[in-house]
């Protein structure tokens, strides 16, 4: 079995992660695991992504650890450094792209940093990045109904519908700071807690939603299935 260890942004991420991404993947051949980038004892400080700089530190570590460990990124687009010493790659290009391509623009240039910097016997197939473009909240809005349901406000489904609809996919989800996608639902749920609510919505959305709803979430979910 393959085994895989996926690097996530945040603990709904994780929630996401432990609850849906890793069992579906065992299906597929792949043990998957995930973890926080950096250390839990900061993210009360320092809040949104970390530096590139210790992000790489994370994943060079566990590559270098093992050599038959594929690894994966979930971090989002929307809180990622751009500028300074705390710049990711491509981030600050991605910023004047057409939208639809922007995270797999700073998904290649991540790659090209990792497979760099493992040098020349490295096999690039083990690095697996994703960017999520606005927030995992996104996701969640791939079956209104069920999110709605979920969380026990059945009544706001039709308001989940207003915002999903303004988008061609969940995925596109506006990024300013009062209408991402944790804003919208801080908005309409007083004392919204982002790690309960993926407890609670992300099992009764379900992949399933998800991959035919985000296809760039798609594209991610076939790949860590179908890793070589």
């Amino acid at each position: 079995m393959k085994r895989l260890l996926v690097h996530v942004e945040g603990e709904s991420e994780e929630v996401f992660a432990k609850m849906l991404l890793c069992p579906h993947l065992v299906a597929h051949g792949v043990q998957a695991s995930a973890r926080l980038l950096g250390h839990r004892s900061e993210r009360a400080r320092r809040g949104g992504v970390i530096s590139w700089t210790r992000a790489r530190g994370d994943l060079l570590r566990h590559l270098k650890q093992d050599d038959r460990l594929y690894v994966s990124t979930f971090v989002d687009y929307y809180g990622m450094p751009q500028s300074g010493s705390s710049a990711w790659p491509g981030r600050r290009q991605a910023a004047s792209a057409p939208f639809p391509g922007r995270a797999e623009l700073v998904e290649k240039a991540l790659r090209r940093d990792v497979v760099a910097a493992m040098g020349p016997s490295f096999v690039a197939s083990r690095f697996v990045p994703f960017v999520m473009m606005h927030e995992f909240e996104a996701l969640l809005f791939s079956d209104c109904d069920a999110f709605a349901k979920a969380i026990d406000h059945p009544a706001l489904a039709s308001r989940f519908r207003a915002i999903r609809d303004q988008f061609s996919s969940p995925e596109e989800n506006n990024d300013s700071q009062t209408t991402a996608p944790s804003k919208r639902l801080a908005a309409l749920l007083p004392g919204y807690s982002k790690i309960r609510r993926a407890e609670l919505a992300a099992p009764a959305v379900g992949l399933d939603a998800m991959r035919s709803e985000c296809p760039h979430f798609k594209r991610w979910l076939e790949s860590l299935e179908q890793l070589p």
